[in-house]
């Protein structure tokens, strides 16, 4: 608009500039009456200033100019004894004053014609001044003489339309000043002073820039907004500046509509995240100049955690002031308030640096200042952690305070250094945050340690997907610029941003796949019945994601290829479970083994081969130095002839495997699985340790088992045994320790799911085993028994009403 505004005001001083000459005072030329016989017309007084300096006080004439009709103008001017005149308006028959016509006529015939340069005077009578003629450089001055005398005009000149008429002349009757004539030195000092101008206009348009957005800065509360999930409350006594939701249509990165997600996500990842680090690197650091005078003072300087993240004032939390206490009302955050859910977004401490004071009572009541807390719940899952409190002012001895309930929702997955592994946690995470927000409730505060990466991340997720469902767009770059207006440096590194594009994906490819346990039964029939408009299934879609080979180096090792049963099914790097290496030789710190998430813990299980014939002292060495007290093995030695895996374990007795040593203590054989109970003891450390082993015969050589009731018991016993044990790894192998392997990890976790809160999810289960390890649940009939059990499951599950 300002810019706008600039052009406008100097288009118009140019057109003034070009169009009017100035007026000023100097030499003026009488111009004689006109001959009696000529009707009178109304004067007009314009001057003219000459390029040079005339040698006398001699006056030279210009052409007229159109005036409003009626208007007349005077100016000063001297007489020949140099003693200034009062001036006056009107026609006046002095010398000194310079009346011109008023708009010409049509008839330029009845115009009375004006001369230039002016005709020569006959002989000077005695006293009469000459001046020097130089062909236009200078004018000569006579008296006044007789009308009769001056000669008609051969050329008109209409300086206005810079036309030419008849012999040379103008409409007006003036005769063309000669080529060398000082008019056409004009435009000079028009222009002079046209620019002195639009240096004084510019001036004053940056003056009115500078107070007008100081006025916005303190206009800026008058706006109403807040992050609710995407949705604004105007009934909010404090606020935030609104800006525009689009930007510009314009700009280098526009939205992105969602069926363009994947195609842009590959370009811009191509070349090691290239374009991505460009489109990060060319945010805004703050599309406004905001103050922090608050958070500068010297009173609040201790309660930042970091100098340089401070809140803006315009949009910065206002608590209520403590009686007594200056500048109480202030806390390093923005824009919260009726608060009833709290989202963090970072450990107590990462890599031994403290991130958060723990503001919360493990057990029982803590009091903080006048606010006194109490934990009413909490349940600890793999991803997140949500705890319920009480919070309640002391001292309020009216009892119109009432007590209020605070969900706090911690997000426990994110890594000391970059990004989650898979998005899939933090939208399960994300799902949960708005399942538990009352209706009622007011902002959801958002904390990591410094308040901007992880949050700002946390709050783009929320607000894109918001987008999505409702525009079928989604707009990153435009949405960080408008948080960073808001807060500094929201979404700190290019990892985040990309992993914001990342949720997004997921979320765009795969949708919501969780399912309450009573609509079960209908899924199961679009499961087993697919019409031809149901697109692909479940596991059709998970055979879209790639097997990382890259990721797979130190299995992949010369020396360690050999370790590995089926060479497509080899351990990623970031999950492979580690040994200690033997004294004095290389790569033996490899097993054909990874750590496996479940609903609860990080690494519930570990998911293995079966031992070789040269493997099985690496696999007890696994299983003493990760503490594994339940092995589950899935396969019988021998299928079909073949070695499905080697007997790891004595039939009677002890047997050595280096420094392990393993002895039976009791067999016991079940419906559908042999318990075997093990002593392990490590002769080094000469420590013994009890492990009980669950040998599930009902899988068959081909297929599945033919109904989930073993499995179902199979999978209680080892949670039963889990809690007598200290809950740590357990360990589940078949063959390749993929199939079978995987299906039991995911029935594991789907049941354990189910119990706790009747949702099941049996896709972004599968989905996230097999980002833990390649070729998880192979096959659609075991990815299908996963659903058969479940429903065998909620069948058999006593309190079965509970689920409706």
């Amino acid at each position: 608009m300002g810019g706008v505004c600039l052009l406008l005001l100097l288009s118009v001083a140019l057109g003034a500039s070009a169009q009017e000459p100035p007026l000023t005072t100097g030499p003026v030329v009488d111009i004689t009456a006109a001959p009696p016989t000529e009707p009178p017309v109304t004067p007009f007084l314009t001057t003219i200033v000459p390029p040079t300096p005339a040698p006398t006080d001699l006056p030279m004439a210009l052409p007229p100019t159109v005036a409003p009709e009626t208007t007349t103008t005077a100016v000063q001017v001297q007489d020949e004894g140099g003693q200034e005149e009062t001036p006056s308006a009107g026609p006046t028959p002095a010398p000194t004053l310079l009346p011109l016509p008023p708009p010409a006529p049509t008839d330029a015939s009845d115009v009375p014609p004006i001369t230039w340069p002016p005709p020569p005077p006959p002989p000077p009578p005695t006293g009469t001044e000459s001046g020097d003629d130089d062909g236009g450089q200078g004018v000569g001055r006579t008296e006044p003489v007789a009308p009769d005398v001056t000669p008609l005009p051969t050329s008109w000149y209409d300086r206005n339309n810079d036309l030419m008429l008849g012999n040379g002349t103008s409409e007006d009757g003036l005769v063309l000043p000669p080529e060398d004539s000082p008019v056409d030195e004009m435009p000079v000092m028009a222009v002079m002073v046209a620019v002195s101008s639009l240096l004084v206009i510019i001036f004053i348009i940056i003056i009115l820039y500078m107070l007008r957005f100081k006025r916005y800065k303190q206009a800026s509360h008058a706006n109403s907004f807040r992050l609710t999930n995407g949705k604004s409350d105007e009934t909010e006594l404090q606020s935030v500046p609104l800006l525009a939701r689009s930007p510009s249509t314009n700009r280098k990165y526009p939205p992105l509509p969602v069926d363009k997600l994947e195609e842009e996500m590959n370009r811009r990842m191509a070349d090691d995240n290239k374009l991505f680090r460009e489109e990060f690197n060319s945010l805004p650091v703050c599309p406004i100049q905001p103050s922090c005078d608050a958070a500068s003072k010297e009173e609040n300087k201790e309660k930042n955690r970091y100098v340089n993240i401070l809140p803006y004032d315009h949009s910065r939390v206002h608590l209520s002031s403590l009686e007594g206490v200056p500048d109480s009302d202030f806390v390093n955050a923005s824009f919260v308030n009726n608060t009833a859910t709290i989202v963090m977004v970072t450990n107590l401490k990462e890599r031994k640096e403290c991130k958060c004071a723990q503001y919360w009572p493990d057990q029982g009541c803590w009091t903080y200042g006048n606010i006194r807390v109490s934990v009413e719940d909490v349940m600890v899952l793999v991803d997140y952690t949500i705890r319920k409190f009480c919070i309640q002012q002391v001292g309020d001895l009216s009892g119109k305070k009432p007590q209020r309930l605070i969900t706090q929702l911690h997000f426990t997955s994110w890594p000391d250094f970059g990004v989650p592994f898979t998005p899939i946690g933090m939208l399960k995470f994300l799902k949960k945050v708005k399942n538990n927000n009352p209706q009622y409730a007011g902002a959801i505060l958002v904390h990591c340690s410094a308040g901007v990466g992880r949050t700002g991340t946390f709050i783009v997720i929320d607000a894109m997907l918001d987008m999505m469902n409702a525009e079928r767009k989604v707009d990153v770059f435009g949405f960080v610029t408008r948080i960073r207006a808001q807060r500094c440096q929201m979404v700190q590194t290019d990892m985040q941003y990309v992993f914001i594009f990342q949720a997004l994906l997921e979320h765009y490819l795969y949708g919501d796949t969780e399912l309450e346990v009573t609509s079960l039964e209908s899924h199961l029939a679009k499961l087993y019945a697919p019409s031809p408009s149901a697109g692909c299934g479940g596991l059709e879609k998970l055979t879209s994601i790639k097997i990382q080979n890259d990721k797979m180096r130190t299995g992949n090792l010369p020396a360690n290829m050999k370790k590995n049963r089926v060479l497509q099914i080899i351990p990623y790097e970031f999950n492979r479970v580690i040994i200690p290496v033997k004294r004095g030789e290389e790569n033996t710190d490899y097993v054909n083994a990874s750590f496996i998430d479940g609903y609860r813990q990080k690494d519930s299980y570990i998911a293995s081969q079966g031992p070789l014939q040269h493997t099985m002292e690496d696999f007890w060495r696994m299983i003493w130095e990760w503490r594994s007290c339940s092995i589950v093995m899935l396969t019988e030695l021998e299928e079909r002839g073949q070695e499905k895996c080697a007997q790891y374990w004595p039939s009677d007795g002890a047997v050595v495997y280096g420094d392990v040593s393993i002895e039976i203590k009791r067999e016991e054989e079940n419906e559908s699985y042999t318990v075997r109970d093990l002593l392990v003891t490590n002769n080094r450390e000469n420590k013994a340790r009890a492990v009980r082993q669950f040998h599930f015969h009902g899988w068959p050589e081909v297929g599945i088992p033919s109904d989930g009731k073993g499995m179902i018991n199979i999978i209680a016993a080892v949670q039963k045994q889990q809690q007598q044990s200290g809950n740590h790894p357990i360990t589940v192998h078949c063959s390749a320790g993929a199939g079978r392997t995987g299906t039991f990890c995911a029935l594991s976790t789907v049941l354990e799911r189910v119990k706790a809160e009747g949702i099941l999810d049996v896709f972004q289960t599968v989905k996230s085993l097999r980002l833990q390890r390649p070729h998880m649940v192979q096959t659609l009939e075991q990815y299908e028994f996963c659903y058969k059990v479940v429903q065998e499951y909620i069948d058999a599950f006593s309190d079965y009403a509970n689920f409706k």
